[in-house]
């Protein structure tokens, strides 16, 4: 276009005179030359890499990352999502029981023994206000606090210091893996007698099902059934402490110089249609997406245990569709048995 326009302004100076249209090619030419050539060479750069690439990638070949195929959770390898489902849930196992009178609403495989990821949180959260610690004792997370089993990130950097309570905050509220971890290893007598702990105070519950080997859920041998997680679930929320950071919608934590916002990781205790009195969620791979939670539905105080649910918003789905099932079911009206 540049070269164009010189040459148009040649064609005009030929109009007005012999010597001025001299004057102005001797002008325009080599300027519309050097355009014409930078314009092309310009040109010509590009279309020559185009081509280079495009004869390089055609003579080699183009290999697509496939991402990793997931996992199947302990639950699916055992089948247990298989089978008729009349309240359509994701979930392999599922029980809802009242908490006052022990009566079971909702049952799906109740007596699967099953990972329970961090729902392990909250008899970590037992052992440590059973034993009536000062909760404004300083805790510091040191590298064996560090997840080297999932390689799970952590915004609990070594080297930041909170309280115990502070701890026992995060671990509730938001899942926080360093934190539980901690807890667990500043425990006077070390994690050997934390660990101890956590078991015989499932053998004190009744929890016949259950065994733990370290405090996060990390771990896929922290496993647990239903009907014993009902009986952990009733006897944490006879602790006050429990019951309100475990339900706490958001805190902050100074972490290093700056201070953090934390979220609880279960969304239903944000939402005005839950009364929530206790929560807690967990999830690795071997054990799906779990739930359990204290809440007033339908005017009775129930407890509610989903384990191994498949997708990542499926628990809290599951707890949709029972609470608005409870809502339509007559008063004294038969379990529903979802085997």
């Amino acid at each position: 276009m540049l070269a164009i326009a010189l040459s148009g302004n040649v064609w005009a100076a030929k109009a007005q005179g012999k010597h001025t249209a001299k004057a102005q090619r001797v002008v325009a030419k080599p300027a519309a030359k050097s355009s014409t050539k930078s314009t092309a060479k310009a040109s010509a750069k590009p279309a020559a890499k185009s081509a280079r690439g495009a004869k390089a990638a055609a003579g080699r070949r183009v290999v697509v990352a496939k991402p990793a195929p997931r996992r199947p959770s302990l639950g699916e390898q055992q089948g247990l999502h298989q089978g008729n489902d009349p309240l359509e849930l994701k979930s392999s196992v599922a029980l809802v029981v009242d908490q006052d009178t022990n009566q079971v609403l909702v049952s799906k495989n109740p007596q699967a023994v099953l990972p329970i990821a961090s729902i392990t949180k909250l008899m970590t959260a037992m052992v440590v206000t059973e034993a009536r610690l000062d909760l404004n004792t300083p805790v510091t997370v040191t590298e064996q606090d560090v997840d080297t089993e999932k390689g799970s990130r952590s915004r609990l950097k070594v080297g930041t210091q909170l309280t115990r309570g502070e701890m026992l905050h995060l671990a509730l509220m938001s899942s926080e893996n360093r934190a539980a971890h901690a807890l667990g290893r500043s425990y006077p007598g070390g994690m050997d007698a934390f660990v101890a702990l956590m078991n015989a105070t499932a053998r004190r519950l009744g929890m016949t099902d259950t065994h733990y080997v370290e405090p996060t859920g990390l771990s896929s041998s922290n496993r647990s059934s239903a009907r014993d997680l009902t009986l952990l679930v009733k006897a944490a929320y006879q602790q006050p402490l429990i019951r309100e950071l475990s339900t706490s919608p958001e805190a902050e934590f100074p972490v290093g110089a700056r201070v953090e916002q934390f979220r609880n990781t279960n969304g239903l205790v944000r939402n005005p249609a839950w009364d929530i009195g206790l929560q807690k969620t967990g999830y690795i791979a071997e054990a799906g997406r779990c739930l359990v939670m204290q809440a007033q539905l339908a005017g009775r105080k129930l407890i509610l245990v989903l384990l191994d649910s498949a997708g990542k918003y499926s628990r809290i789905g599951d707890a949709e569709r029972i609470r608005h099932w409870l809502a339509q079911q007559p008063e004294g009206s038969h379990a529903a048995n979802l085997h």
